[in-house]
């Protein structure tokens, strides 16, 4: 059972959104704003100047005990022995055969791990993780209801967030992290995201939600913050080339024809589902996931046919209209023979074909810190 089958929950931050005038929607099992006064211009805040985000909705995962990074190490494709402590990367576990549980990024402290799962996969995720707990001695703890994630992100977050804490954030290189206060108040800033941009990931105690938001909103007054919904969070994303799971990823996928390759370490030791991605590529892929922009006018839409010449060879499974770059992009599975940059595929929207060509992604680049 995921999460969405289960009660509808409520971040701490509900009631500020409400009183915000947020459209709430339901969201992998959460009542969650998807939209503040407009998916558009919560978009280009984002790029132009700085969005808060709330993504309570995640999991937070701490995995405890010594043999903490060997376990993790186990269960997910990256390798965490290349991780120096307050450093992140990102990640997946994979089951046997090679399919996708979750993407997420593991943070590593100098005593635990922390784990950020998918909101609709978390009791997935914490169910795998303590079936193949045995044989380690580690503690998993679902930390999830106990605190806040919130995400700052733009070209101004720095200069919001800096001021507020105890920390010097312009020398926090992009995927580390420290322990520091928010106005006196215990956090965790991590400089990750998915957006694109610069910006930061907090997480604190649940109990300090409403006063960590309304700082941060009253910080942001003189830099262009908004409140923003998971409306822009996913253009954002998907100019950013950044995976969503349930479209790009997902049980049915392998990290191999993702194009996630790249964080997939199949030198390590053992991990689960290495024998069979080894033999995935000994074997060659029949797909492989390519982002796609519309040479004419149009917006692609999850679940629209990708077709070649006459033959129907893929489905879209994120699309839009990019804000940023002001035409179609999409991603989507097709045979690998079409799967080179410039290849000409057309999509079929409203019964007609629109013509589109393969790039490369990101389509957008940010100005992601260093």
């Amino acid at each position: 059972m995921s999460d969405a089958d289960i009660t509808i929950r409520r971040t701490p931050l509900y009631n500020i959104h409400v009183a915000a005038g947020a459209r709430i929607v339901p969201f992998s099992g959460w009542n969650m704003p998807v939209q503040y006064e407009g998916i558009l211009a919560e978009h280009h805040t984002v790029r132009n100047a700085a969005g808060l985000f709330d993504v309570s909705h995640m999991g937070r995962v701490e995995i405890r005990g010594p043999d903490a990074v060997q376990f993790v190490n186990h269960i997910t494709v990256n390798d965490v022995n290349r991780l120096t402590p307050f450093e992140s990367q990102y990640t997946m576990a994979c089951y046997e055969h090679g399919g996708i549980i979750d993407d997420f990024l593991v943070y590593r402290c100098p005593d635990r791990i922390l784990i950020i799962p998918n909101a609709g996969n978390r009791s997935k995720d914490l169910g795998w993780f303590r079936q193949h707990a045995d044989d380690f001695n580690v503690e998993i703890l679902d930390l999830s209801e106990v605190s806040i994630l919130l995400a700052l992100q733009g070209p101004h977050a720095e200069a919001i967030l800096n001021p507020l804490t105890d920390a010097s954030l312009d020398e926090l290189s992009f995927q580390h992290f420290i322990e520091t206060r928010i106005n006196g108040i215990w956090a965790r800033v991590f400089r990750t995201g998915y957006t694109g941009e610069d910006g930061f990931e907090i997480w604190a105690p649940a109990e300090y939600a409403e006063e960590i938001w309304n700082l941060l909103i009253s910080a942001g007054a003189d830099h262009g913050l908004r409140p923003c919904g998971l409306g822009a969070r996913d253009t954002l994303r998907l100019e950013a080339g950044l995976a969503l799971y349930g479209h790009e990823i997902d049980e049915n996928t392998n990290p191999l024809e993702a194009g996630l390759g790249w964080v997939t370490r199949l030198k390590k030791p053992s991990f689960i589902g290495k024998e069979s991605l080894l033999k995935i590529r000994r074997n060659g892929l029949e797909k492989k996931l390519v982002g796609f922009k519309l040479l004419e006018r149009g917006i692609p839409r999850e679940g629209y046919g990708i077709w070649h010449k006459d033959e129907h060879v893929g489905t879209v499974v994120s699309g839009t209209l990019a804000p940023t770059l002001g035409y179609g992009i999409g991603t989507g599975y097709v045979p690998v023979p079409l799967s080179d940059p410039c290849t000409i595929l057309s999509i079929e929207i409203r019964g007609k074909h629109i013509p589109a060509e393969v790039v490369k992604r990101p389509f957008y680049k940010g100005g992601r810190k260093k």
